[in-house]
């Protein structure tokens, strides 16, 4: 990666571009040529298989007790990290992207009035041109961690430390325009673009763990199973793939007759939904299609989300009506109907991003889920997930909901937005910028992807006869192109 010293945060004017990649982009072919870190990973590996190989003639040889040992005390481990549940954030942070390349940083917090009615409230903590071409995708790393990726139509990838509010260089891998940007954890960045590869980043160091290749032109979307394992993509190439994080391959495929714009898995993993113009339609892991959505208005941005305080799920739509749009998903049987609107905005909307936050004890209510809408009338608006009615009679009328607070950037073309984690109840704060290092800042694989493959029989995403092997998928392909050609 490259690194770009002394850049806060807050800059008046953004590095020109030839003078950012000149000297950086050797370095990046250097350090690729030099120790390629796919290499490093399949080293441990083998190591770590080694020491079970070594392990299973003991226990063979009559020793129960370092069997006995070994059995148990591995399980124990397992559940001790599953069962860790993380601490919600007492404040949050809003960073949108724009058309006008303008990055805008709000710091989001919760209090009670006079009344002791909730007031939420986002202040602005930075705006600055961070690229030199619009911004089509941010995203910050989960659960308190302190990373900012944002992503452009310059096919760079920048690479922030929000604590210390600092560029830290630009990932240049991509030779198209960045997509889509995810967190699957805090130590790994997933990325996308128009050239028709995924990579994964190892925050670590940045260096690229995986180079997913599939896709025939611009892959549009992609989603990350709540397992972390398995992630869905769609592109311009009209195909439904799924890959495999651990392995790092493709694992099955299927064509979807249709350019797929958005991918989604729902909260729990067990279905999935692809976008296209105003159509949703949603689908069992195994590919059977459960039904479609058809929304009054083309759709920008979608997102499956948990009911707060009771047991549910919402799928909340963003479109060119000007509205996010609330539906109700069933349990088992049924089609969602839309249940409320969060209205505010005067243009399309064009993204929404959710997060879970901690509420003052006095208030009542632990915690509730945010929604944050961004859209072309330069307006960031905050809702309250837990206003959203439960209506026991499809009769009774839409309710809509007006934003909770907002945040005018005066005019400027909104076009993606992310929430991140602020401050952690119980945690301390950051001093000058830095906070004492936790495990999950620079990368919680301890070094190893291989400590992950340890759980692939458990949380397994099965998929079924609606999938296609990526082999058959690929000679399909060629066949259909020499036909073409004849």
């Amino acid at each position: 990666m490259a690194v770009n010293r002394g850049k806060n945060m807050g800059s008046a004017r953004p590095t020109k571009k030839a003078k950012t990649e000149a000297p950086v982009r050797p370095k990046i072919e250097a350090k690729r040529n030099a120790s390629p870190h796919p290499t490093h990973s399949r080293k441990v590996a083998p190591t770590h298989d080694a020491e079970e190989q070594q392990s299973l003639p003991i226990s063979k040889k009559g020793k129960g007790k370092e069997k006995e040992v070994s059995a148990t005390s591995k399980p124990k481990t397992k559940r001790k990290i599953r069962e860790e549940i993380p601490q919600l954030p007492t404040t949050f942070k809003v960073v949108a992207g724009s058309y006008e390349k303008l990055l805008y940083g709000l710091e989001g917090s919760v209090t009670l009035d006079s009344e002791s009615k909730l007031k939420f409230d986002l202040n602005p903590t930075f705006i600055f041109p961070a690229h030199v071409s619009c911004i089509k995708a941010v995203a910050a790393s989960p659960h308190g961690g302190k990373w900012l990726a944002t992503g452009s139509a310059d096919e760079i990838i920048k690479v922030w430390d929000l604590r210390r509010r600092k560029e830290i260089g630009g990932l240049m891998h991509h030779e198209g325009s960045i997509t889509h940007l995810i967190f699957p954890s805090r130590s790994h960045l997933l990325s996308a673009s128009e050239d028709g590869t995924l990579c994964l980043f190892r925050a670590r160091d940045w260096a690229v763990l995986r180079s997913l290749k599939g896709h025939k032109g611009r892959v549009n979307s992609m989603a990350v199973h709540p397992s972390g394992k398995v992630v869905l993509s769609v592109g311009k190439d009209r195909a439904l793939r799924m890959w495999d994080l651990m392995r790092g391959k493709g694992v099955a495929s299927t064509k979807l007759g249709k350019e797929g714009e958005i991918v989604r898995w729902s909260t729990d993993g067990s279905k999935f939904l692809v976008q296209s113009g105003s159509a949703m339609d949603v689908y069992a892991v195994n590919m059977d299609l459960l039904y479609t959505i058809t929304h009054p208005s083309r759709i920008h941005d979608a997102k499956f989300c948990s009911r707060v305080g009771g047991e549910g799920e919402l799928l909340l739509v963003a479109a060119e009506d000007h509205k996010l749009s609330i539906y109700d998903v069933p349990k088992e049987f049924g089609t969602p109907t839309i249940v409320a609107q969060m209205i505010g905005h005067t243009n399309r909307v064009k993204a929404v991003q959710t997060l879970e936050i901690a509420l003052p004890e006095s208030s009542g209510r632990k915690s509730t889920i945010i929604a944050a809408t961004v859209s072309s009338d330069g307006f960031i608006n905050l809702h309250d997930v837990a206003a959203v009615p439960v209506l026991s009679d499809k009769t009774e009328p839409v309710q809509t909901l007006e934003p909770l607070t907002s945040y005018d950037s005066k005019g400027t073309r909104l076009t993606c937005v992310t929430v991140g984690d602020g401050d952690i109840e119980g945690t301390p704060a950051a001093v000058d910028g830095k906070r004492k290092r936790d495990d999950g800042d620079e990368g919680d694989d301890n070094g190893s992807e291989h400590s992950e493959d340890e759980d692939d029989d458990e949380d397994h995403v099965a998929f079924g006869a609606g999938w296609e092997n990526e082999e058959e998928m690929e000679e399909e392909e060629e066949e259909e192109g020499e036909e073409e050609s004849d």
